[in-house]
């Protein structure tokens, strides 16, 4: 018998991003694990229609890719334009729309953050775009553990409550998100389908990266046993930092924070700084962490000698998972590199520029570990984190009495998607059957 035919929308794994990229491998991974037979297509933003392998738990997998993300050349078929019109014709040929038609049911995760127009109505467009041309075509849509809002506009308000009131289940990955789906809903609301879960990167594997890149950070951390402290360093905030201070509307200045925050680490914390891309686009990007990193690690020249080294740019977040873990603390703004390190019992500060981080930290017990830059200047916010860093013993306790409930939170929501996604098949073949 076969198994349930899924689209997954909102976690394409090749953008560069390695978050978005780490609620893909989640995703596929817990339902892999729950599901016999399943079939899943995956959107990215390749263009190419192939089937890759997974590899999850020392089992591997096939699973199908396909181009889907919005584009002006509405005449390919990786445009999500020709798609949703190629699906109300019977597929025309585009293997997006005919996978869109097969399907049982439409996952959508809005890469973790994205149903908001805070990152303009551009992506607002795309991330809502998946969601309409699911339920035209009268496909079950299930949106999966993610941030609603904010929404500066009250058009961007009523757009994404409609979306959200016509979908089979809805999940917040927190409870200030919780609480934004319930406003949204209105007196739609139903607590058997509107759920608060936990962000899917908690069920991330941590794995190996290659022989290389394990050598060279085996002999970085050869020799004298010190502290190490793994920082993520946000190319969006930092290479571009007046635009995003007047974006998201920050008091402090972010270059000089993450510069302040490392010197103090390498002159006052007796430890090595291993720094973390979390976005690796191409260089020159605007997003790239990767430039950022490499630019605070000649900032910091000869006071880091020996001890600071850049991880390697790698596009696989469950590699970048294993090279979080290697420290004792860390600091992060990107928020999936954090829940790499909450996830694996790694106390760590989060350096917020929007709403979307204090609701993870709060339920791992760290509520008191975000520092957000909206709300403080450049001196208290080094002085947060320095703080942080000399109560992390403390941090670690907490996190370790926090951790068990929000990893078997994440396995239950797995649970439950996994059971309604098989429903919907079943209820779908009834239908089919009956025809």
């Amino acid at each position: 018998m076969s198994g349930p035919k899924i689209c997954l929308f909102g976690a394409s794994p090749d953008t560069g991003n390695l978050g978005v990229s780490a609620l893909c491998f989640s995703a596929l991974r817990g339902l892999y694990r729950k599901l016999e037979n399943l079939q899943v297509t995956v959107f990215d933003e390749t263009g190419r229609v192939r089937r890759l392998p997974f590899r999850a738990d020392g089992k591997t997998y096939t699973v199908g890719h396909c181009g889907g993300y919005l584009s002006r050349r509405v005449w390919h078929h990786k445009s999500l334009w020709n798609i949703w019109c190629s699906s109300c014709f019977g597929g025309l040929g585009n293997p997006g729309a005919r996978a869109l038609e097969e399907s049982d049911v439409v996952l959508d995760a809005s890469g973790g953050d994205s149903f908001t127009d805070l990152y303009g109505a551009k992506r607002f467009r795309g991330v809502t775009l998946t969601k309409r041309m699911a339920l035209s075509r009268g496909k079950p849509l299930i949106l999966l553990p993610q941030t609603y809002g904010p929404f500066l506009s009250q058009r961007a308000f009523s757009a994404a409550a409609e979306l959200v009131q016509r979908a089979e289940m809805a999940w917040a990955r927190d409870e200030a998100s919780y609480q934004r789906l319930q406003e949204l809903l209105g007196s739609r609301y139903d607590p058997v389908r509107h759920r608060c879960g936990v962000d899917m990167a908690f069920g991330l594997e941590s794995a190996e990266p290659t022989l290389s890149a394990r050598e060279s950070l085996a002999e970085w951390l050869d020799g004298e046993r010190l502290p190490t402290v793994s920082f993520n360093v946000s190319g969006l905030i930092f290479n571009r930092a007046t635009d995003a201070a007047r974006q998201y509307r920050l008091r402090a200045d972010y270059r000089q924070i993450v510069v302040r925050c490392l010197e103090r680490l390498l002159a006052q914390g007796d430890c090595r700084i291993l720094l973390i891309p979390h976005v690796v686009t191409p260089s020159g990007h605007f997003e790239a962490d990767t430039d950022a990193c490499h630019s605070v690690a000649k900032t910091l020249g000869d006071k880091a000698k020996g001890r600071l080294m850049v991880f390697p740019a790698i596009l696989d977040p469950r590699h970048a998972k294993w090279g979080i873990v290697q420290a004792d603390w860390f600091c992060g703004t990107r928020m999936h590199s954090t829940i790499a390190a909450l996830s694996s019992g790694v106390p760590s500060v989060g350096i917020a520029y929007s709403d979307k981080m204090l609701g993870v930290f709060e339920s791992c017990g760290q509520g008191d570990c975000v520092v957000d830059l909206r709300q403080t200047n450049t001196d208290e916010a080094v002085e947060r984190i320095w703080e942080c860093w000399e109560h992390r013993h403390e941090a670690k306790g907490r996190l370790d009495a926090a951790l068990p409930a929000v990893l078997g939170q994440a396995e239950r929501q797995m649970d439950e998607i996994a059971t309604k996604c098989s429903e919907l098949a079943r209820e779908r073949a009834a239908r089919q059957s009956c025809t």
